[in-house]
């Protein structure tokens, strides 16, 4: 019995030892004085927590995106409000209400398979539709001088670039799977408000008037365009918030979370 106990304990003692060696081997190029603000027992090793501290190039043409639009004073006050509320919401859910349950939480798996065509090709499509072409459409109203165009389109552009932002943030591995989930229903949810004043702006008796180009045939062209673009992101944003987050993602997020919270 004792023999045994001495080879448990011998046994502990190696494996302690291997993971302190291997600690050391991915941290070996850190100053000591760093290695205190890891958690090891978390898994964080400085090579994760590079990766979870990198900004990626999306979000840093996202980031851009929101400051310019921001700095032009094309964003109210109540999108700005808006957008840091949430910031300081998910840090305040993260801690209080849902908070990380793995190790890792960095290498959980997804809710959906990340190859599948929907997961891959839904992101680009509205990325296309909700930021590319409102951007260009924007960029060609400062040509044109259509303001009221570029009014009418700013705000939704500004709340899917900051979107965009703040996804990044909820997926490093600070945050569990239902703040992932929460970023695009809060933000979807928020900017369909916007797209029915874009819609509505663009159907509006006089909307135009004060349109700055040199030609009629410009006017009506970007009149036209200006609508079949609201149109088309409040169609499919509203499509993709009852028809998906709501009914899909969010109850699967959820099943996910508390299953693994149960184990």
């Amino acid at each position: 019995m004792a023999a045994a106990t001495h080879e448990d304990l011998s046994l502990q003692e190696e494996q302690e030892q291997e993971h302190e060696r291997v600690f050391k081997q991915q941290n070996d190029d850190v100053p000591a004085s760093s290695l205190k603000y890891l958690n090891p027992e978390k898994g964080q090793t400085m090579e994760t927590v590079r990766k979870a501290n990198l900004i990626s190039l999306w979000q840093l043409n996202a980031l851009i995106v929101m400051l310019v639009f921001s700095a032009s004073g094309m964003v109210s006050l109540q999108d700005l409000a808006f957008v840091l509320f949430s910031i300081v919401y998910i840090f305040i859910l993260s801690k209080f209400s849902f908070p990380t349950i793995s190790r890792d939480p960095s290498q959980d798996t997804p809710v959906f398979n990340p190859q599948s065509k929907m997961v891959r090709l839904g992101p680009i499509f509205g990325a296309v539709i909700g930021l590319v072409l409102p951007i260009a459409y924007i960029f060609d109203g400062f040509l044109e001088r259509d303001k009221q165009g570029i009014r009418a389109a700013a705000p939704h552009v500004f709340l899917l670039a900051s979107q965009a932002f703040v996804d990044g943030v909820a997926f490093s591995d600070r945050f569990s799977t239902p703040i992932r989930v929460f970023v695009p229903v809060f933000f979807n949810a928020k900017r369909i408000f916007t797209l029915v004043d874009w819609v509505r702006n663009e159907f509006s008796e006089g909307y135009g008037d004060d349109y700055g180009g040199g030609s009629a045939s410009a006017a009506a062209r970007r009149l036209s365009l200006g609508r079949w673009l609201a149109i088309a992101n409040l169609v499919f944003w509203t499509s993709d918030l009852f028809g998906f987050m709501l009914p899909i993602y969010l109850p699967r997020a959820f099943k996910k979370y508390y299953s693994a919270k149960t184990e």
